[in-house]
């Protein structure tokens, strides 16, 4: 018998896992949040969900970075300038390098569940083999089956995935980290970077990394 989700398109895809209308919030938030420098304290609060971080809590830089799992922009950052901030200055301790998410569309929120929903410790694996296979799952015409083949090959089983997305607490967390960052600190694209609070839009290519960190070491 054939898979009854073979024709599943973007909007039976929020049907069927249950994640609704993302809360953009964007254009409610005060103009003092336009500010191209937030208030670091304020920006390192903890959120609505456990931060994924990298590097050492006491390093002298901390980059906080804001993506889209459909954001080829940043995938395509993930790819060609990530490995370069890793090796350079979060392994270096140098960096204290957060992750946070702000998913522009369902199906992105729903692959960071998955990572969230991913053994404890496993969750930047997973968020990298998102990017880097991004295209198989995230521009077609059927993003559940699509999404479902990728999370059985890291593990997951067709209980767990639907599981794991129909979590409503988790998505209401990750909506919760989006809404900040859009009414508290300005973020409205991504991928969006804070260098000790300094907001920079758009990829950063490792010229750009060096140089913003480089201020501030």
């Amino acid at each position: 018998m054939g898979n009854p989700h073979v024709t599943l398109d973007r909007r039976q895809f929020v049907t069927r896992t249950g994640i609704g209308a993302l809360a953009i919030g964007l254009g409610a938030f005060p103009l003092s949040a336009l500010a191209e420098t937030v208030d670091v304290a304020e920006l390192m609060k903890p959120g609505a969900l456990p931060e994924n971080a990298l590097g050492a809590e006491d390093a002298p830089v901390t980059v906080v970075e804001y993506a889209s799992m459909t954001c080829g922009h940043c995938a395509n950052f993930h790819k060609d300038a990530f490995p370069h901030l890793k090796k350079e200055y979060i392994d270096t301790g140098k960096v204290r390098y957060v992750f946070r998410e702000f998913p522009l569309d369902p199906v992105a929120a729903a692959a960071f569940m998955l990572a969230r929903c991913a053994p404890e410790g496993k969750y930047f694996d997973v968020v990298d083999l998102l990017f880097e296979d991004q295209r198989a799952w995230a521009f077609t015409d059927n993003p559940y089956n699509s999404l479902l083949n990728f999370a059985k090959q890291i593990g997951f089983t067709q209980e767990s995935f639907d599981a794991c997305l129909k979590d409503q607490t988790l998505l209401d967390g990750i909506n919760g980290i989006k809404d900040r960052a859009a009414q508290e600190f300005g973020v409205s694209s991504t991928p969006t970077f804070f260098f000790n609070g300094k907001k920079e839009s758009g990829a950063q290519s490792i010229e750009q990394l060096d140089t913003a960190i480089g201020k501030l070491l």
